[in-house]
C-alpha cells in the first residue's frame, strides 16, 4: 500500500511540479499535493492544513527558497525543506543547506528526489522523536526507553564515570556491538584509541561535576566498530536527570553516506570543467555574413555549467538558420546532449528550410537518448536574406521578441511545440512567417539573464532586458549582447552565476 504524503510545491511552473509529483508517486507515495508561487499563499497553506514535505524552487518571478524558508521558520514547523532548482552553484546550495534546507536536488537529475524525501522524511521523524524524548524525562524513564528504542541513530545514556548506562539496538547498526557488549562499559570503547585520551568538547566537564550542564549539538568526530574499522560519526549530547541522578544521553549518527555525497559534490566541479570546455567548444568561433542582417550571439557559462547551446546553420535555398537551446542539468551529461543535438541540426537545416521539420525529425531522434529525467528547450529561426522573410518554431524555449525601431515590441515568439525528448512523435509547428523591416530587432535568449538574481533575491526580469535592448538599439548586434551580459552580471552584484547566460541578437539594416 502505498504512503500518503501531502507536499506543498513552491514553483512557478506548473509543468515543473507535476513531474516532482509523478516521480514521487512512482517512487510509492500517495500524492496530495498543492502548488504556491509568493510568501502569502505559502503562509495560508501552512496555516489551513498539515503537510510532511516542502518543495522549492530555488527562483520564481516573485519568491524564492529563502524566502520561502524564512516564512517556514515564522511557523515554527519543522518540515522536510528540499530544493529542486534548475541550475544553483554549489556556494548557494552551501549556503541554503546552512539557512536550514535539508537538501537540494538539480531538475534535470531527479532520480535522487524519491530517496532525498524517504531519508528527510525518516530525519523529521528523527527530530521529533529527539524533542519528544527531552520532554518525557520530566514524566518518566519508561517513556524516554521506549523512544530510544525506535530511534534508527545510537542511543547512549552515561553516567558520571563515562560508564554506559542504557543503549538502544541501533548500536549495533551504527557500531557492531549488541546492546549488552556496550551496557557497563566505557564510552571510550565506541571511539579509536587514538581519540579516547582526548576529551569530546564539554565530556569532562560532566565527569568532573555532576551538576555541569552539557549541551554538545551536532560534533562531527570518528568512531570505532567493533570489527575496528573507523567510521565518521556526528555526535549530541545533553545532560540530563533520571530517577534522580545525573546522566549524559548522547545521540550518535553514522554520517559515512552524507560524507559520501559531500565527496561527490567535489568531484562533481571536474565534471563540470570538462562539460565547460566540451560546450564552449562547440559554439561558434563568429556569426554568419547575411547581407541586409548584423548577427550576434555569446554564452557566458556559469561554474557549474553544460546545457546551453547557440549556433547558426546555412540552411537550405540560400536562408540562414539560427537556434539557442537549453539542456536540463548541468555537467558532462547534459554538453554531450547539447553536442549530438548541434550535429543532428546541422545534418538536418542542409537538406531543409522548414524549422517545424528539422524540429520535428531532430526530436523523433533524440527521444531516445534523451531519457525520462532530461528534456531540451530551443528555438529554432529561418531568415531569408533576400525577402527578409523570418519563421520560427519554439520546442518550449522561453519567449524571443522582434522589436520595432523605438525598441518597442513589435512581436512576441511565443513557444509553438513541447521541449524536445518528451513525445518521439510529437509533430511541430512554425509560426507564421513575418517579413522584418529595416531597423527591426530579433532578440532570443535563454532564461539564465531573465532569472538572474541580484543580492536582495530580486529577479533581472524581462522588462529590464527590453528596456536594455531599446537603449542599445544604435549599437552594433555583438555590443548588444555584450551589453545585456555586462548588466546581468552587475545586477547579481558580479556573484558567481548560477546558470548560463546566452542570447542571440539580429539586426535588421
Amino acid at each position: 500500500m502505498k504512503l500518503p504524503l501531502r507536499v506543498l510545491v513552491v514553483e512557478d511552473s506548473e509543468f515543473d511540479a507535476q513531474i516532482m509529483i509523478t516521480i514521487l508517486r512512482k517512487g510509492g507515495y500517495d500524492v496530495t499535493s498543492s502548488r504556491v508561487e509568493n510568501a502569502e499563499a505559502l503562509r495560508t497553506a501552512l496555516k489551513e492544513q498539515m503537510w510532511h514535505l516542502i518543495l522549492a524552487d530555488y527562483n520564481l518571478p516573485t519568491f524564492s527558497a529563502p524566502a520561502a524558508l524564512e516564512v517556514l521558520k515564522e511557523t515554527g514547523l519543522d518540515l522536510p525543506f528540499i530544493i529542486v532548482s534548475g541550475g544553483i552553484g554549489e556556494d548557494i546550495a552551501v549556503a541554503s543547506m546552512k539557512a536550514g534546507a535539508h537538501d537540494y536536488l538539480m531538475k534535470g537529475n531527479l532520480q535522487r528526489l524519491a530517496p532525498a524525501v524517504d531519508r528527510e522524511l525518516r530525519e523529521a521523524a528523527n527530530r521529533s522523536s529527539q524533542r519528544e524524548a527531552k520532554k518525557a524525562v520530566i514524566e518518566s524513564e519508561l517513556r524516554y526507553r521506549l523512544l530510544w528504542e525506535t530511534c534508527p541513530d545510537a542511543v547512549v545514556l552515561v553516567d558520571p564515570d563515562g560508564c554506559v548506562r542504557f543503549a538502544n539496538p541501533a548500536v549495533k547498526d551504527v557500531f557492531g556491538y549488541t546492546v549488552e557488549e556496550v551496557i557497563g562499559q566505557q564510552l571510550g570503547m565506541l571511539l579509536p584509541e587514538r581519540l579516547r585520551s582526548g576529551p569530546l568538547a564539554g565530556f569532562e566537564r560532566f565527569l568532573q561535576s555532576a551538576h555541569a550542564k552539557v549541551n554538545i549539538r551536532a560534533v562531527e568526530t570518528a568512531g570505532r566498530r567493533k570489527d575496528g574499522t573507523e567510521i565518521p560519526i556526528e555526535v549530541s549530547f545533553s545532560d540530563m536527570v533520571l530517577q534522580g541522578q545525573p546522566r549524559l544521553v548522547g545521540f550518535i549518527r553514522d554520517i559515512a553516506e552524507r560524507k559520501r555525497a559531500e565527496r561527490e559534490l567535489s568531484e562533481n566541479q571536474e565534471q563540470f570543467r570538462v562539460a565547460r570546455e566540451i560546450q564552449q567548444r562547440l559554439f561558434p568561433k563568429s556569426p554568419p555574413a547575411c547581407p541586409g542582417f548584423d548577427i550576434a550571439g555569446a554564452s557566458f557559462p556559469a561554474e557549474a555549467t553544460g546545457g546551453d547551446y547557440f549556433d547558426f546553420l546555412p540552411m537550405a535555398n540560400g536562408r540562414v538558420g539560427f537556434v539557442v537551446g537549453d539542456v536540463t542539468g548541468h555537467g558532462v551529461g547534459p554538453a554531450l546532449l547539447m553536442a549530438e543535438t548541434r550535429a543532428y541540426l546541422r545534418v538536418l537545416a542542409g537538406r531543409r528550410e522548414d524549422p517545424s521539420e528539422i524540429l520535428t525529425r531532430a526530436n523523433s531522434i533524440l527521444a531516445e537518448d534523451v531519457g525520462s529525467e532530461r528534456f531540451i528547450t530551443l528555438f529554432l529561426g529561418c531568415i531569408d536574406p533576400k525577402t527578409r522573410g523570418f519563421v520560427y518554431a519554439s520546442a518550449g524555449h522561453p519567449p524571443g521578441y522582434v522589436l520595432d525601431t523605438q525598441g518597442q515590441i513589435k512581436t512576441t515568439l511565443k513557444r509553438t511545440g513541447i521541449p524536445l525528448g518528451m513525445r518521439p512523435d510529437f509533430q511541430f509547428a512554425s509560426a507564421p512567417e513575418l517579413i522584418l523591416s529595416p531597423g527591426d530587432i530579433v532578440l532570443v535568449l535563454t532564461d539564465g539573464i531573465e532569472e538572474a538574481t541580484a543580492p536582495d533575491e530580486s529577479l533581472f526580469g524581462i522588462d529590464r532586458i527590453i528596456e536594455i535592448v531599446r537603449a542599445n538599439r544604435t549599437s552594433s548586434a555583438q555590443k548588444i549582447v555584450q551589453t545585456l551580459y555586462e548588466e546581468v552580471r552587475a545586477f547579481a552584484n558580479h556573484a558567481p552565476q548560477v546558470d548560463d547566460i546566452t542570447a542571440i541578437v539580429i539586426k535588421v539594416q
